[in-house]
């Protein structure tokens, strides 16, 4: 199976690549704008019609879609989320390979949800920001393209190699350096937010059986349970080893370090209803929390 992997250099790509890899059956090839990709090709900026002859030179039977932006402007991240995908929807319509196509969605296009509530794939999307509403538009855009197609909504994305601005990257380098200083304490705000943590390398394992499957529509991707990052916090402590204090301060301008805000406006609770991933795509998540916090920590202790 030919795969072409777009955004293979990001955070989730990396280890969508090194799945892909790891199956003998498939023969990747990696588009994308960095040096180390097979081909160069900015999808922001490049026409449907120099993809378009790719797609025909390359013949994919898949295209996997892991390329976009977390931050910035709305008009940046349009850009990036929403008319990248118009590019690659409409190269593959004009194209005569047929290839599947895997998006890569997220949680972020629900926006905020009840507490105690699991979010199927039904829900009325209601995003709270730019990026959200970027990533629902390429969302509708891939669902309605006629092609055969899936949108994995990816919850939370934890483990190794998880950008230090996130909430949890953000807390291990706070963390690093209380230790490295010699605190006995760490002071930190916004812990009462609850998000639905998922291992890459498990995203990665979601990727792969969608490439494989025949399923479409969208597909939640998570847990199934909604973590407290108070909760997160106290598990970094033990596997760091961290035998300070915890204070959680109420007010974000008392000089604590801050494990929130997050940038996907969900408010204070998200949590994945995962039977979708499960009955169609015979996925379910195996990496715990604490064995992703244990990976986040061994990257940022390696900076003491």
């Amino acid at each position: 199976m030919r795969v072409l992997l777009l955004g293979a250099n990001g955070y989730l790509g990396r280890f969508v690549a090194d799945r892909l890899l790891a199956d003998p059956a498939v023969q990747l090839t990696a588009l994308g704008r960095g040096d180390d990709a097979d081909v160069r090709f900015d999808l922001a900026t490049g026409s449907p019609g120099a993809l378009t002859r790719f797609l025909n030179a390359v013949h994919p039977g898949v295209v996997i879609n892991c390329a976009g932006a977390t931050r910035g402007g709305a008009r940046d991240l349009a850009r990036h989320n929403t008319v990248a995908v118009a590019t690659v929807c409409e190269s593959l319509r004009r194209s005569g390979c047929g290839a599947r196509l895997v998006q890569l969605g997220c949680s972020s296009e629900y926006g905020p949800s009840q507490p105690g509530s699991s979010t199927a794939e039904d829900a009325v999307p209601r995003p709270g920001g730019p990026y959200g509403v970027s990533k629902l538009a390429a969302t509708e855009l891939v669902l309605g393209s006629g092609l055969d197609a899936i949108v994995l909504r990816v919850f939370s994305p934890v483990g190794p190699g998880t950008p230090a601005g996130s909430p949890l990257g953000r807390l291990a380098e706070a963390m690093r350096r209380a230790m490295q200083n010699g605190d006995n304490e760490l002071k930190l705000t916004g812990l009462g937010v609850q998000r639905d943590f998922v291992d890459v390398r498990d995203i990665a394992r979601a990727v792969h059986a969608a490439s494989l499957s025949a399923a479409q529509g969208a597909v939640n991707i998570g847990t199934g349970r909604a973590v407290r990052l108070r909760e997160a916090a106290s598990l970094l402590a033990r596997v760091a080893g961290f035998g300070g204090a915890l204070h959680e301060l109420d007010d974000p301008h008392l000089g604590a370090a801050p494990a929130y805000p997050y940038p996907d406006g969900c408010g204070g609770w998200q949590q994945a209803d995962v039977r979708t991933a499960r009955d169609r795509l015979g996925w379910r998540p195996r990496i715990g929390l604490e064995e992703s916090l244990a990976d986040i920590w061994m990257e940022a202790a390696c900076r003491i």
